[in-house]
């Protein structure tokens, strides 16, 4: 039996079911069909700061080759988005392994604020890992995705995502609740179980500043909205190419078949 593999098509993840080579699109790749027009402001304030900040850098380089500015600037929320899924990549596999039993002790020192935060987090809460770093599998809605963590905490059963992001964002009641209604979790060797009942869900947002537990309401109707999200994919990848025809009368200019031939 193998694992779970991804695959990019379109710009988006699928994840294939390692008996079936079923391929089901994946819970981020789904919430991000949610319009979001503040990253267009977003990528503009960063793109300013970015000349503000190297200004006589900018200049510089703006006198001997304005393309090589105008791909400096552009590309200034790009590397902040990248550095930021470095440190958020990192801090993950380290979370991941400090919960599993292993004493993480040195870490650099961009780290080193998530490690004793999460070390905190870990004592005072005495979490039970359920499941960790497996993908949560929808046969019904045809859907996929990698959880964090389902966790026994106290008397519950909790879907957690741990974020460490600026701040936590209303989506990820999207996401965990896709993972909580999934029909059964695949683990690392590609075996498949039944999905437990979810009884909460949680966000850990970790920075380097502070950590906080942050319950997310996971009900149906929560997972409902990520259902509409869910037929919106549908419609985006697949519905909405094949419902215009071809033309069944059309006129203009007229076209040779020589000018055919040459295209």
């Amino acid at each position: 039996m193998g694992k779970v593999n991804t695959i990019q098509r379109g710009g988006s993840r699928f994840y294939v079911e390692p008996e079936s080579g079923e391929k089901a699109p994946g819970v981020t790749s789904i919430v991000g069909m949610l319009p979001k027009p503040f990253l267009t402001f977003w990528a503009a304030k960063m793109t300013a700061e970015a000349a503000v900040d190297n200004i006589d850098a900018v200049a510089a380089l703006a006198k001997s080759d304005p393309d090589a500015a105008v791909d400096m600037l552009k590309g200034a929320h790009r590397r902040y988005t990248k550095s930021r899924a470095d440190i958020g990549s990192a801090a993950h596999d380290m979370f991941e392994r400090m919960i599993r039993g292993e004493n993480v002790r040195r870490v650099g020192m961009d780290l080193e604020p998530y490690r004793r935060h999460f070390a905190e987090f870990l004592d005072r809460v005495q979490p039970e890992p359920l499941s960790l770093e497996d993908v949560m599998w929808s046969d019904t809605h045809n859907y996929a995705g990698s959880s964090d963590a389902i966790l026994k905490i106290g008397d519950d059963v909790v879907i957690v995502d741990w974020k460490t992001s600026k701040d936590t964002y209303p989506d990820v009641a999207l996401q965990l609740s896709a993972y909580a209604y999934a029909d059964r979790i695949i683990d690392a060797d590609g075996a498949s179980r039944p999905m437990p009942k979810i009884d909460a869900g949680a966000v850990l947002h970790v920075t380097a500043e502070r950590w906080a537990l942050k319950p997310v309401d996971v009900r149906p109707h929560v997972f409902d909205m990520f259902l509409h999200l869910r037929a919106v994919f549908t419609w985006d990848r697949e519905t909405s190419k094949t419902v215009i025809g071809k033309p069944v009368e059309s006129g203009g200019a007229l076209v040779t078949g020589t000018e055919r031939r040459a295209r």
